[in-house]
């Protein structure tokens, strides 16, 4: 078991969850895809329960490393990466990001579309993660979101720091 490598992957799972809304992220939600490679094994976390996506009002919901299920493998980041290299890794995996929706952009645009227009979680957990992403982000625009797909759509262009991606589909 390579830690270091482990630990760089559940930071870049921690990012792809948050960036995307992506709730309840207990350790038995996901699972580690090991991948032998030439010299080590190359790992990969990923979801397995999506019941969860785009529903629950906390912020911190939607970032696997607050759940207590999951503090051993938060305790191993701590251990084996200094804050530089997570946010280092971070941004290796908005890069990620902004490359698949920059590839997908159409399908994206369509799901997007489809997100805000249907009832994805109750009214209290819409303005309960508005306020929440709005204070997170220091980003007042958060609270002229009305529903989770317009929070999933916003919080993306947030996370990854690019506006343009609020084009896909104009708030009304």
């Amino acid at each position: 078991l390579n830690q270091v490598r482990l630990a760089k992957e559940f930071v870049k799972f921690n990012e792809r969850c948050f960036a995307r809304l992506l709730g309840d992220m207990r350790s038995y939600n996901y699972i580690v895809d090991m991948t032998p490679d030439f010299e080590e094994m190359q790992y990969r976390v990923r979801a397995i329960d999506f019941d969860q996506q785009s529903y629950e009002g906390r912020r911190s919901f939607y970032q696997p490393q607050f759940f207590k299920d999951n503090n051993p493998i938060v305790d191993m980041c701590i251990q084996s990466l200094n804050h530089q290299s997570m946010e280092q890794y971070q941004i290796e995996e908005r890069t990620l990001i902004r490359r698949r929706f920059n590839s997908s952009r159409h399908n994206l645009k369509e799901l997007m579309a489809i997100m805000r227009k249907d009832t994805l979680s109750t009214e209290e957990n819409v303005q309960q993660l508005r306020t929440e992403l709005m204070e997170f982000h220091n980003d007042r625009k958060f609270l002229e979101c009305h529903t989770m797909g317009d929070l999933v759509l916003y919080n993306l262009s947030a996370v990854l720091e690019d506006p343009d991606i609020l084009n896909l589909t104009k708030f009304d």
